[in-house]
């Protein structure tokens, strides 16, 4: 069963660290592992309330950025995964080209769209 990657900050939280409720919702109805991938540093965890996630985050602290294949080779390393074994959605679109240069089936969630319905194709097309 593969492992959903979401992406953190303007995407599952908001820059104040509230959770998109209807995201959460959306993932919930799946029982695969979900894992928030951010690159927040410890202030930023705390800013953005990553300690409070109802699932596993991961972050590498901006060294490097989610923008750099490099950061999801060292999380596939980190989780024991491999790169068929997990797709992504994340906001930023440079960063969703860097993990589909790692080999990582990626989705560009638009975050001020919030179009859920098509982040839902993809994961049920993919998973």
């Amino acid at each position: 069963m593969k492992t959903i990657l979401v992406d953190a900050v303007d995407c599952f939280v908001s820059d104040t660290g509230e959770i998109y409720n209807e995201m959460h919702d959306l993932l919930e109805t799946y029982p695969n592992k979900k894992i928030i991938l951010t690159g927040a540093n410890d202030e930023q965890f705390q800013k953005f309330g990553l300690d409070k996630m109802p699932y596993e985050v991961f972050t590498l602290k901006h060294s490097p950025e989610k923008t750099d294949p490099s950061y999801y080779v060292k999380m596939l390393e980190n989780f024991g995964l491999g790169k068929e074994e997990v797709i992504y959605f994340e906001h930023n679109p440079e960063a969703v080209k860097s993990a589909q240069s790692a080999g990582i089936k990626s989705y560009f969630f638009d975050y001020d769209k919030k179009d859920l319905a098509s982040l839902k194709i993809f994961l049920d097309k993919d998973l």
